[in-house]
């Protein structure tokens, strides 16, 4: 799915909001959570999951094509981890499947 698919179905369940001001919406609480990890902060979204970042250090890289030696800045990378809930509605878990396992 993407962003304007969510826009839409959004829109669709909700059919006293406006287009526009759902895609506002969804604008604003994306830019957020980027900004947010932008400081270095980590997002939280109950029953969802985390957003984070991690810093890859400077190394020595290889350029795959000639094979020569290639420096290699560190980078920041934005991680996301599933919360709980998330990952039982993935695997289709009910909540007796926890006690077996």
């Amino acid at each position: 799915m993407i962003k304007s698919e969510l826009v839409l179905k959004i829109a669709e369940q909700n059919p006293h909001l406006y287009q526009r001001d759902v895609e506002t919406l969804v604008n604003a609480i994306l830019d957020t959570i980027a900004d947010a990890l932008a400081r270095g902060d980590r997002v939280e979204l109950r029953g969802f999951g985390a957003f984070s970042v991690k810093r890859r250090e400077a190394r020595r890289g290889r350029n795959p094509r000639t094979g020569e030696a290639v420096a290699v800045s560190e980078k920041a990378i934005p991680v996301f981890k599933t919360g709980k809930e998330m990952r039982l509605r993935l695997n289709k878990a009910g909540i007796g499947a926890e006690a077996v396992g």
